[in-house]
């Protein structure tokens, strides 16, 4: 979860840069709970990499 966390502030981080108001931006960490491609377990796959933005 961690590391998820990270990467979602890494790209919040640069779309404040980029001029989106910081109060705009949800961060969310998802983890391994909600993987793009299903893996056995131990297999890592790097689409489950990633970070989504939702624009509401």
């Amino acid at each position: 979860m961690a590391l998820s966390l990270r990467r979602a502030n890494a790209v919040k981080d640069a779309l404040v840069r980029e001029g989106v108001p910081a109060t705009a931006i949800s961060v969310v960490g998802r983890g391994e709970n909600i993987p793009l491609v299903q893996t056995a377990d131990g297999v890592r796959e790097p689409q489950n990499r990633r970070v989504e933005i939702v624009i509401q």
